[in-house]
């Protein structure tokens, strides 16, 4: 009896020894726990315009800055398509655009999507929505799966806003900026929400859409700010006494030897992204010549500071009320931004900085600080806020958690490649319907319905894609492989018929310098 006694004493010991070595850290959340969460979507903030990248010399973002460096970056988050409304449903489904079916800015979304948010509401949690929704349609009535809801109609406005708050209209005027309104909204219902239950908050900026307008307190703080020009602006050839444009300067000598020592071969860019310099989309005839390409610039990085102090507010909001031990805030891009690259501004085209968005995750004792370098994409958002929350994540969703990367768990299975798809839209006829590929290293883009080359690129030679190996003997068992990849994902997903819809509006003006009008 003695002996059975010990014996059990011994059993709950090492038992009692387990749970305490199982047990978090202080302050971390156990794994399937009620986590709250915070999404903060910006529009067409491109992946490197942060200041911790470097790629901007003054740019400041001390907020994005702090995500970064005491949460985790994830380096390689990219869109499935690089597109307001479609990628925005991509984040609120899990699923790719041709599954989704909203796969421009103005096609519907059908009344049987469920938005992730839902999910969380059926497991306990209390959600918010704040600020731009522009996806199906243009208007901004609230939207199920949340509790509360704080929105506007289409793209909005920024200044002096007129937003739906729960149905009811509020007007703001005096100057009022809606950045700060949006913020102001967030952190109200932060402070009101019952505290009892765990939250999720969906803060999605309207900034830094074009036509970019900062606020007051922003404007001119980066008035002559040195601009360096990407080396695939121009055609390395251009004489810069014989360059004539209507938005963008005229290259200098520098300028065109960058090119050069990019080796930017111009003779293999598809005609399509040649002829797209001089429409509303290329440096040459932006925006029908509205506004010159410098400031057009300069503008976009002083909205940009806007986002940034929204972000801080909403870490300070956590740190004076003790939220951040059991917290976990996202901050995304809806899509990229072009600058110059290949001659273009905009989204839309599957290029680096078009179809890859800044992703930062912040969670002190629940996210490792460390950058987390697997190919993400936003499909992937709502499975692992749900994963967070303890939510089971249904099995319909294309997209997969990446919270055991966020805490530092090797996952041998991750994916090894992305796809992308976008599809032609009247209004913008200039870009074609495309589909990508894109692996750690290598990237195929096929175009469709076009007379035009593909391209094909090797990410880790020519980072700045200006060297199209398409046509290169070395690659040819490559790109069919990507090819073959390419129709394979496809054909699983459903994804063989193009969408398409009606239309029937032109483009008013001349969208091209050389007078064709749509």
């Amino acid at each position: 009896m003695k002996k059975n006694i010990t014996r059990l004493l011994a059993w709950i010991a090492i038992w009692s020894a387990g749970i305490l070595l199982a047990m978090p850290a202080a302050g971390a959340q156990k794994p399937g726990g009620k986590l709250n969460v915070i999404f903060i979507l910006s529009d067409d903030h491109r992946y490197d315009f942060m200041g911790f990248t470097g790629k901007v010399p003054g740019l400041e973002t001390p907020n994005m800055d702090k995500m970064a460096r005491e949460g985790a970056h994830c380096p390689n988050a990219f869109v499935t398509t690089s597109l307001c409304s479609p990628s925005r449903a991509s984040i609120l489904t899990g699923l790719y655009s041709h599954v989704h079916k909203v796969v421009d800015n103005d096609a519907p979304a059908d009344s049987s999507l469920i938005y992730f948010p839902a999910y969380l509401q059926k497991g306990g949690y209390q959600t918010a929505f704040v600020g731009k929704w522009h996806m199906g349609h243009g208007d901004d009535e609230p939207r199920p799966g949340f509790d509360h809801w704080v929105s506007f109609k289409g793209q909005g406005q920024y200044y002096n806003p007129t937003l739906n708050v729960d149905g009811k209209q509020v007007v703001y005027g005096d100057s009022a900026y809606i950045t700060d309104v949006l913020t102001r909204h967030a952190l109200d219902w932060l402070q009101n929400r019952k505290k009892d239950k765990p939250f999720f908050l969906y803060l999605s900026h309207k900034a830094v859409h074009a036509e970019f307008l900062p606020s007051p307190r922003h404007r001119g703080r980066y008035a002559g700010q040195p601009i360096n020009y990407p080396p695939t602006m121009y055609p390395p050839e251009t004489e810069p006494f014989n360059y004539k444009s209507i938005t963008a300067p005229t290259p200098t000598e520098q300028v065109l030897a960058k090119a050069r020592r990019t080796q930017y071969r111009y003779e293999s860019v598809p005609n399509w992204v040649k002829a797209q310099r001089g429409s509303w989309h290329g440096v040459d005839f932006m925006y029908n010549g509205d506004i010159a390409f410098d400031d057009f610039y300069r503008r976009y990085l002083e909205t940009l500071l806007g986002i940034d102090e929204s972000i801080g507010q909403v870490l300070d909001y956590l740190r004076a009320n003790d939220l951040l031990k059991n917290t976990v805030v996202f901050y995304m891009g809806d899509n990229g931004f072009s600058f110059g690259e290949h001659g273009l501004i905009d989204k839309r085209h599957a290029y680096e900085e078009s179809m890859k968005v800044p992703l930062l995750v912040y969670g002190p004792g629940i996210v490792r600080a460390a950058p987390v370098k697997e190919l993400i994409q936003n499909i992937d958002i709502a499975p692992t806020i749900l994963d967070m929350a303890g939510v089971p994540i249904p099995a319909y969703l294309q997209g997969r958690s990446f919270f055991p990367l966020l805490q530092g768990k090797k996952v041998d299975d991750w994916r090894k490649m992305i796809f992308y798809e976008y599809y032609w839209e009247r209004p913008f006829p200039q870009t074609p319907s495309m589909h990508a590929v894109r692996t750690d290293r290598y990237k195929f883009i096929r175009y469709q319905g076009i007379w035009d080359t593909n391209e094909f690129f090797d990410l880790e030679a020519d980072p700045w894609e200006a060297n199209n190996l398409i046509a290169d003997p070395a690659y040819q068992d490559k790109i069919r492989e990507m090819n073959e990849a390419l129709f394979d994902w496809l054909e699983k997903t459903n994804g063989l018929a193009i969408p398409l819809k009606p239309t029937l509006y032109p483009r008013p003006g001349a969208d091209w310098k050389y007078g064709n009008t749509y």
